[in-house]
């Protein structure tokens, strides 16, 4: 398999629509000769469309420079990430490996034919003075019908896509104004195969009104939700190293955050199993993160050090066991517990076991449910000034910091309803995140390299353990808590909402 970051702007045109001298487009010299070519591709899904509403494509096809199999995944904040793998015969169902990396979207239901788009593709390169690619304009005339279930009739369209090569984004912003001042219009749709079965991908999160603390609470449930089934194929890929595992783990336990600070609307008989399971989960994608972050803290302090030196072999046996954890993590994404836990993560977004105060007014309900959560957090705060110097202290800091995080979870929660208020006492939870976060960050890293410290792999590997345990043990991660602690706990943030 290959993969890579697609990032394109699509444009809805009529059939008789001329294309622009695109060499008027600030930094463009010229367009490439065209050239033509006539793609088939034949989209799969589960007879649900499960895929098609989440935005996913998975196609085999062939006619281009690029014929195979294709999977995209939109990313949050734009482009795709697309991954390819070889044709095979024309008869053959999708490759076990992108099947596989769909598992969490599918939960095991089969992948079928659900559209034959046929596309009549001309195809322009946009260059540089210099002569380099920084885009590549085509303009499809399309044909679609839909197999499954299937439709009589077909679906004609035309519309232009200008896709990044070598170029920056405002190439594309660039191009796009052009066309759109020659009266192209900017498409709504992300992708074909939406066009072809009348299904548009849903929007992350809850869709409805939001009057009731238990509306709050479900789109945020919800979000994070999506938010952990976007990330979960590429936690799966085998060399993705792109900080999947931690976005993943972050929306579990934002997840978690708001199942507790909410606790007194819900039924706690029914969702305490629920949090267990995602304790499970988190705690799966916690193993193979701590290896990351303790990696890139040692690597970035080594980098510092006054001699330059080779990496240690102990770094060398991190990645291994980096690479050991990975593996066990996809063992337990590729689990009937994991299926069965995402079932359940759908049954608390859809119909959550709450009681009937659920129901009331959501603005005094919120505001009541974040001053609880603050009030956590000042209580560990308190508990840490009075714990004595060492680890007693240290671990009353972990504690604050745990609260830090679900106030702030909880505050963004209850955004839609107490608004920029809100926003900000979510801000000011996560810089005293942020720093306790460091904090604990030195304190993990240090007993690592104790432990460590006892088989050095010789003299270089006994100097760099001995200098990286002196940056852990005296470094100064809290100079900034005092003043963070102040303007997070302050009493008037909670006054005004």
């Amino acid at each position: 398999m290959t993969a890579h970051v697609e990032v394109e702007r699509k444009y809805k045109v009529e059939g008789g629509y001329s294309l622009p001298d695109l060499r008027e487009v600030s930094g463009l010299s010229t367009a490439a000769e065209p050239r033509t070519l006539t793609l088939t591709a034949h989209y799969y899904d589960t007879a649900d469309l499960r895929l098609a509403r989440r935005g996913i494509t998975l196609r085999r096809r062939t006619g281009g420079t690029d014929d195979g199999w294709h999977l995209k995944l939109p990313r949050a904040k734009g482009g795709r990430d697309e991954i390819q793998a070889p044709a095979g015969e024309a008869a053959s169902p999708p490759p076990a490996e992108l099947a596989g990396l769909l598992l969490a979207h599918t939960r095991g239901r089969p992948l079928v034919a659900v559209a034959e788009i046929r596309t009549d593709r001309t195809e322009r390169e946009l260059l540089d003075r210099n002569g380099a690619v920084l885009a590549q304009l085509v303009d499809d005339r399309v044909t679609g019908v839909r197999l499954e279930p299937p439709e009589e009739g077909v679906v004609t369209w035309r519309e232009l896509e200008v896709e990044l090569v070598d170029g920056e984004e405002d190439v594309l912003d660039a191009v796009g104004e052009h066309l759109t001042g020659s009266g192209a219009q900017t498409s709504q749709e992300s992708n074909k195969l939406s066009i072809v079965l009348g299904v548009a991908a849903a929007p992350d999160g809850y869709a409805g009104e939001m009057r009731s603390t238990v509306q709050v609470m479900s789109a945020y449930l919800s979000a994070q939700a999506a938010r952990m089934l976007a990330y979960d194929p590429r936690v799966r890929l085998a060399d993705h190293d792109d900080d999947s595992v931690h976005k993943m783990r972050t929306s579990i336990r934002r997840f978690r955050s708001v199942l507790r600070t909410h606790r007194k609307i819900l039924d706690r008989s029914r969702v305490r199993p629920l949090d267990a399971e995602l304790k499970w989960l988190s705690d799966a994608l916690g193993e193979v993160r701590d290896l990351e972050v303790l990696q890139a803290r040692f690597r970035a302090q080594l980098a510092g050090l006054p001699e330059s030196r080779s990496e240690p072999g102990w770094m060398l046996d991190m990645r291994h066991q980096e690479l050991q954890a990975r593996e066990r993590l996809r063992g337990v994404l590729r689990s009937q517990r994991y299926l069965a836990l995402l079932d359940r993560i759908d049954a608390m977004v859809t119909d959550p076991p709450v009681h009937r105060k659920a129901h009331k007014a959501a603005r005094k309900q919120q505001r009541k449910i974040v001053a609880r959560a603050r009030r956590k957090m000042t209580d560990a705060y308190q508990e840490a000034r009075k714990a004595p110097q060492g680890e007693d202290r240290d671990a009353a800091l972990h504690k604050t910091r745990k609260a830090a995080k679900r106030l702030r979870h909880t505050a963004e929660a209850a955004k839609p309803v107490l608004g920029k208020k809100a926003a900000k006492i979510a801000r000011r939870a996560e810089k005293l995140q942020d720093v306790l976060g460091d904090n604990q960050d030195r304190i993990v890293a240090a007993g690592r390299l104790e432990r460590m410290a006892p088989e050095p792999g010789g003299a270089s590997d006994a100097y760099t353990l001995g200098a990286l345990t002196m940056l852990q043990r005296y470094g100064d991660s809290l100079s900034d808590l005092p003043s963070t602690w102040r303007k997070a706990a302050d009493p008037k943030l909670v006054k005004r909402l």
